[in-house]
């Protein structure tokens, strides 16, 4: 969507039609949505943060500048919800998680491993990402499940961008070793205590 759609959309939104206002909200409800997951590692906070972004977005449209970007407006309404829900509970660890794995064997043995990889390597990730900083997790996601620059992710949580590459480049090596470390526990722990 360019951003004289994105801008009619609002304009008309903001004036009560319903219809615009379902459009730009699902231009950007996955996005948000898998960012508030990987964030708090949760898909039941994800989808309550998600759902009072969009009221509050919606509520408050009148106030929206358009000399910035709709989605960096978005994504710094969900942040600060996310950030008060933290302030009030502690969330849980990881039970669920997101991610992507695409398995290339065959048959129905293949297929049972390939599940079984892809749910480890869903919940090995998820826990790793919570064991990051706030800051390295969400430069994190920011940059490699929503392909923000850095500079946009600099601009949006307020930081240099050379400390953006820096929780990027920490938040990589600490992610990666977490994950190495699990695998490795993973192989010296009975099956059966995995299942």
């Amino acid at each position: 969507m360019t951003k004289n759609e994105e801008l009619r959309l609002i304009r008309l939104a903001a004036s009560g039609d319903r219809s615009a206002a379902e459009t730009f909200i699902k231009a950007h409800q996955k996005s948000l949505y898998g960012y508030l997951v990987r964030m708090s590692g949760r898909p039941d906070v994800a989808e309550d943060v998600t759902q009072e972004a969009f009221v509050r977005v919606l509520s408050n449209l009148d106030r929206f500048d358009p000399r910035f970007r709709f989605s960096t407006w978005l994504f710094t309404i969900a942040r600060r919800l996310y950030l008060n829900f933290c302030e009030k509970r502690r969330p849980s660890s990881a039970g669920e998680a997101v991610g992507g794995y695409e398995g290339s064997a065959v048959g129905p043995q293949a297929a049972a491993s390939d599940a079984e990889h892809r749910e480890f390597s869903r919940d090995a990730i998820q826990r790793a990402l919570l064991d990051l900083s706030l800051e390295q997790r969400e430069v994190l996601v920011l940059f490699h499940q929503l392909e923000w620059p850095i500079w946009l992710i600099a601009d949006h949580l307020g930081m240099p961008e050379g400390t953006v590459k820096s929780h990027l480049h920490r938040g990589r090596r600490r992610l990666r070793d977490t994950i190495e470390a699990q695998r490795e526990h993973r192989a010296e722990t009975p099956e059966e205590v995995w299942l």
